[in-house]
């Protein structure tokens, strides 16, 4: 006695129609008939008699069939338990980063980790937003790791730089500026006109304060934004200039971009992970991933 004999022992029984039952199973009739009949001789019964071109179940099949129905759905239960366990056994890598990184970056390191042994059972959450709010999540234990800005005062995060950022100006493609230069231009050329500026949500913020700082400048501000597109948006239509990161979605926009003649720091993106937190092999094999490929996916 198999399984595939009680599958079809139980089918035969719903349609008693040995043409109906073998279409339904995808087997030939030949085929239902010798299983069906060898498991009346294991058994010593007849569970079928013929009537006709049709088939009806005996007493005995009667009988045999709550025990069949009982196997077969202890059976299916198995299946099902076994599959939750299987998805339950998955684990999943919580990644958070900010917005220009969900465009490029994050989507290739993905699509690298996925060609290594270690992605097997690993799915993974993605959550978006500034610097400061993605620290804090991190901190809560709601991600496992951060792709972001660095934030100072932070001794419980472990900082690692994974890509460096060219900072350049940015204008309308009208604007004064974009008519005087037509690849670089000083910032102290720039101090004469409205700035759309990073809020303080943002870890990009502090960078660029110091850079005009540095420079001994104080620019005019406009208004102020959260994220990179907002600004590429605003300073499309002229409402201001800015300092950014190059990042690919400028193409998109009516911008012209202008490389900065001054000496500044470099900035970085940042890896970010919980000292205290005791990384698992694939969440470690992924980390691996971002430190070694992230530059030169960019």
């Amino acid at each position: 006695m198999n399984l595939k004999q009680l599958y079809y022992f139980k089918r035969l029984s719903e349609t008693e129609h040995y043409t109906e039952a073998a279409s339904s199973l995808c087997i030939t009739q030949p085929s239902l008939s010798h299983a069906i009949s060898e498991l009346e001789k294991e058994l010593g019964v007849a569970l079928f008699a013929r009537q006709g071109r049709n088939v009806k179940i005996t007493q005995n099949g009667k009988r045999f069939l709550p025990y069949v129905d009982d196997a077969l759905a202890s059976l299916e239960n198995g299946r099902m338990v076994l599959q939750k366990n299987g998805a339950e056994n998955k684990e999943n890598i919580r990644i958070a980063f900010i917005y220009t990184m969900g465009e490029y970056v994050v989507p290739q390191l993905i699509n690298k980790y996925s060609l290594s042994p270690e992605c097997h059972n690993v799915t993974f959450s993605f959550t978006q937003g500034t610097s400061l709010t993605l620290l804090q999540e991190l901190k809560a234990g709601k991600v496992d790791l951060a792709i972001c800005s660095y934030i100072a005062d932070e001794p419980d995060i472990d900082f690692i730089p994974v890509i460096q950022q060219e900072l350049v100006v940015v204008t309308a493609k009208d604007h004064p500026l974009a008519r005087l230069y037509e690849h670089e231009v000083d910032l102290v050329e720039t101090i004469h006109y409205p700035y759309i500026y990073f809020s303080e949500n943002s870890g990009l913020r502090p960078f660029i304060d110091n850079v005009f700082m540095q420079q001994k400048l104080l620019p005019e501000i406009a208004c102020y934004v959260d994220e990179d597109t907002a600004m590429a948006g605003l300073v499309s239509i002229d409402y201001g200039i800015a300092i950014m990161p190059r990042i690919s979605a400028l193409s998109y926009y009516n911008v012209h971009i202008l490389t900065i003649k001054n000496t500044i720091p470099p900035r970085y993106i940042y890896l970010a992970t919980m000292k205290d937190r005791v990384l698992s092999p694939a969440l470690q094999s992924f980390k691996n991933v971002v430190i070694h490929d992230s530059q030169n996916i960019c």
